[in-house]
C-alpha cells in the first residue's frame, strides 16, 4: 500500500509539467475562441490525442497510479488551462469510469477502446444518468430497459439530459430502471454501441460556462442493444436484485446502485477540476495586483487586495489537501467513512466559486470584460457545484454519513 505523501516523484512531476505545458500552450490560446463558439473543439481534442494525453494509455496509467494522485494532478492542470476545452478532452472519462466501476473484464477491454478511437480517428463517449425530472433525485428516473429474452436483447427507452457528449459520442453509457419497485436499486448501465437505431440528439444546451464542452439530451426510442452490453452480465444484475429485494424486506443494509458507483469514483476528480479553474484565476489575480498601480502604489499594496489573495491561496491548498486525501485513500481502498469523497468535491467546488469571484474584484472593471479571463473563470466555475452532485447532495451525504440517520 502507497503511504500518503505531499511530494510528487519524479515520473509525477514530468507528467505535470507535460500536462502544463500543453494548457498553457495549446489549450489557453484556443479558450477564447471556443468558448464563443460554443462548440466541441476537436481540434484541440486532436492535438491532445496526436501527444497522447487523449488516450485509454494515458488515463489508464494516472488511473492505476499506486499514489492516487495521477488523475487529480492531470485534471488541475488541464482545468488550470480552461475548463471547457479540458472537459471535453476529459469527459469521455465519466463513460470509461461508468464501465470501469460496473463492467466486466471483457466489456472494459472491448467498449473503453471505442470511446476514444484513435490519433487519426478521434471519438468521445457520453455518460447518461440525469432526467429532465431526475437529477439529484435518482429513485425518479424514468428511462426503463425491458429484457427481450427471446432475442437476448434490452429495450431501452427513455430521455436523458445534461450528457456531456450526447448524441454526438461514439458510445453511450445509459443508466435505466429495471426493476421500478426497487427505486434507485432497481437500476443498472447498459452500453450502447456506435450507431445504434434508436438512439437520437435531442436539444443541444447553450450554457452559462464551460461552454467548449457540448452538454445535450439523449433521446432512448425502442433502442435495443444486445444482451452483453448490460455492464456486469445479465447474472450478476439479478443476483443484485435479489439481494436488494431481501434487504427490502428486512430493513438491512443499503445497496448502491450503477450511477452512484460512478459518480463516487469521480467526485475527487471533479474536485481537482475546481482547483485547477481556482488557481488560474488566483494567479491571474495575483499578476495584476502586483502590476497594477492605483494612487502611485501597486493595488497589492493595500491590505483590502493582499488579504483577499491570501485567503484565496489558502483556501485553493486546502481544497487540493481534501481531493488528494480522497483520492489517496480510494486508491488504496480506505473506506470514504466520513465521505471524504464527497468533502473533496465540496470544498473545491465552493472554493472554485469564491477564488474566481474574488479574482474578478480584484481586477475590478477590467475583470467584468472578456479581455480578462477571470470572467470566463468565473462562470465555468459554477458548474463544479452542480453537475455530478449538488453541494446541497454532497451536504446531505456528509451529513447522513456522519449521523448514520436518514436525513432529508
Amino acid at each position: 500500500m502507497a503511504e500518503f505523501t505531499l511530494d510528487l516523484n519524479d515520473d509525477q512531476k514530468q507528467v505535470r509539467d507535460w500536462l502544463h505545458g500543453f494548457a498553457a500552450d495549446v489549450i489557453r490560446p484556443a479558450a477564447a475562441e471556443w468558448d464563443e463558439r460554443e462548440e466541441t473543439p476537436w481540434p484541440v481534442i486532436q492535438e491532445a490525442a496526436k501527444v497522447g494525453i487523449y488516450s485509454l494509455d494515458f488515463y489508464a496509467q494516472q488511473f492505476f497510479d499506486p499514489t492516487g494522485l495521477g488523475i487529480p494532478m492531470a485534471m488541475e492542470e488541464l482545468f488550470w488551462g480552461d475548463a471547457g476545452i479540458a472537459l471535453s478532452i476529459v469527459g469521455t472519462g465519466l463513460a470509461a469510469v461508468g464501465v470501469l466501476a460496473n463492467g466486466t473484464e471483457e466489456q472494459i477491454g472491448t467498449w473503453i477502446p471505442q470511446m476514444y478511437g484513435d490519433a487519426n480517428d478521434v471519438k468521445v463517449a457520453a455518460f447518461c444518468s440525469s432526467e429532465p425530472d431526475a437529477g439529484s433525485d435518482v429513485a425518479s428516473m424514468r428511462t426503463r430497459a425491458v429484457y427481450d429474452q427471446a432475442k437476448d436483447e434490452w429495450v431501452l427507452n427513455g430521455t436523458k439530459t445534461w450528457a456531456t457528449n450526447g448524441g454526438i459520442a461514439n458510445v453511450h453509457v445509459v443508466v435505466a430502471v429495471v426493476d421500478a419497485e426497487l427505486g434507485s436499486k432497481g437500476h443498472a448501465s447498459f452500453i450502447v454501441p456506435p450507431n445504434t437505431p434508436g438512439l437520437s440528439q435531442g436539444q443541444k444546451f447553450k450554457k452559462h460556462g464551460i461552454r467548449a464542452s457540448h452538454t445535450a439530451e439523449v433521446v432512448l426510442e425502442d433502442v435495443r442493444v444486445p444482451g452483453h452490453c448490460l455492464l456486469g452480465g445479465k447474472e450478476k444484475l439479478d443476483q443484485r436484485m435479489a439481494r436488494a429485494r431481501e434487504r427490502a424486506q428486512s430493513g438491512g443494509e443499503r445497496v448502491k446502485n450503477a450511477a452512484m458507483a460512478t459518480f463516487e469514483a469521480s467526485r475527487p476528480a471533479v474536485g481537482a477540476m475546481a482547483v485547477g479553474t481556482a488557481r488560474a484565476a488566483y494567479e491571474v489575480a495575483l499578476d495584476y495586483a502586483r502590476t497594477r498601480t492605483q494612487f502611485g502604489r501597486p493595488i497589492i499594496d493595500n491590505q483590502g487586495i493582499a488579504f483577499q489573495l491570501a485567503d484565496m491561496r489558502t483556501q485553493i491548498d486546502a481544497a487540493r489537501l481534501l481531493v488528494w486525501r480522497a483520492s489517496w485513500m480510494a486508491t488504496t481502498g480506505k473506506p470514504f467513512e466520513s465521505a471524504e469523497g464527497s468533502m473533496s468535491k465540496l470544498y473545491a467546488s465552493e472554493t472554485a466559486k469564491k477564488v474566481t469571484a474574488q479574482a474578478i474584484q480584484i481586477l475590478g472593471g477590467n475583470g467584468f470584460t472578456r479581455e480578462y479571463p477571470v470572467e470566463r473563470m468565473h462562470r465555468d466555475a459554477a458548474i463544479y457545484t452542480i453537475f455530478e452532485g449538488t453541494s446541497e447532495i454532497q451536504r446531505l451525504v456528509i451529513a447522513r454519513t456522519l449521523s448514520g440517520m436518514p436525513i432529508r
